[in-house]
């Protein structure tokens, strides 16, 4: 089964699977183990992020531009985009590619998604976060999102 579930993107919390170990975590306990897929720690990583203020998006040009693609088809989630995350039996590490509104101080910023990123996924999977990398891509202006044309006038009325 260990190995089923590490195919699957999953990891054990417990490092001995019902070995009778006494608990060495808030995931295992004499009644049974949890396990927490990666995606789980990737989606709460990634709402925890976009809720910092500052944060404009997650991931590059390129990944932003195929996420749209994808969610429009509906294959695509854009709370996993620009979050990369390696969960361990106990403990995981996250990197974020996020883009920045322009004018906010980017080491406050990276250290407001770092502290809230921590205690959301430590509060909820009960998994410790050993690290949070962030890669500071783009820069996001005031009107970057509006057209710079006016759409032209309908010909038909």
């Amino acid at each position: 089964m260990a190995d089923e579930g590490a195919e699957t993107g999953q990891r054990s919390a417990a490092a001995g699977g019902g070995t009778g170990k006494s608990p060495g975590s808030a995931l295992e306990s004499k009644r049974g183990d949890t396990t927490i897929a990666d995606p789980v720690v990737t989606k709460v990583a990634g709402i925890a992020a976009r809720e910092v203020p500052g944060v404009h998006a997650l991931g590059g040009g390129a990944s932003r531009a195929l996420g749209s693609m994808t969610q429009r088809v509906g294959i695509g989630d854009e709370r996993s985009q620009g979050v990369s995350v390696e969960v361990g039996e106990r403990e995981a590490a996250v990197d974020l590619t996020i883009v920045v509104e322009y004018g906010e101080s980017i080491p406050e910023v990276s250290q407001a998604i770092r502290d809230n990123v921590i205690k959301r996924i430590e509060g909820i999977t009960g998994l410790k976060t050993t690290e949070v990398n962030i890669a500071v891509n783009d820069l996001h202006f005031p009107g970057d999102d509006q057209p710079d044309t006016p759409p032209p006038a309908p010909r038909v009325e």
